[in-house]
């Protein structure tokens, strides 16, 4: 069953900040790069299962792809995907805020 992908508004404020930073050197690069992860969240309707574990979290729901040198952090459930974040895999998951109310979530695809 395919499951609809929720970015929540962090997530989709890590993919802008990201393109952003990018875009100082390149701007196709910048939007070959989101389209990549774009790409890769929307992979995750029919293969969530397909990221790892996030070995931070003791939470089996909570998976991460690697995409390049950033981490996409999202979470399985019953009938969706919620995207958590994208952050640099150099950075300290435990230090990344986590603002995950359900009332800030949006549909992005």
């Amino acid at each position: 069953m395919a499951r609809k992908i929720i970015w929540t508004l962090e997530a989709a404020d890590d993919l802008e900040s990201i393109a952003t930073y990018i875009s100082r050197d390149s701007h196709f690069y910048s939007k070959s790069f989101v389209r990549e992860i774009i790409n890769a969240s929307l992979s995750l309707k029919e293969f969530p299962e397909r990221g790892r574990i996030v070995p931070e979290f003791s939470n089996s729901a909570v998976h991460e792809l690697f995409i390049k040198e950033y981490r996409l952090i999202y979470k399985i459930e019953e009938s969706r995907i919620v995207i958590l974040g994208i952050i640099h895999g150099k950075r300290n998951l435990r230090l990344y805020p986590k603002k995950t109310d359900k009332k800030k979530r949006r549909r992005y695809f």
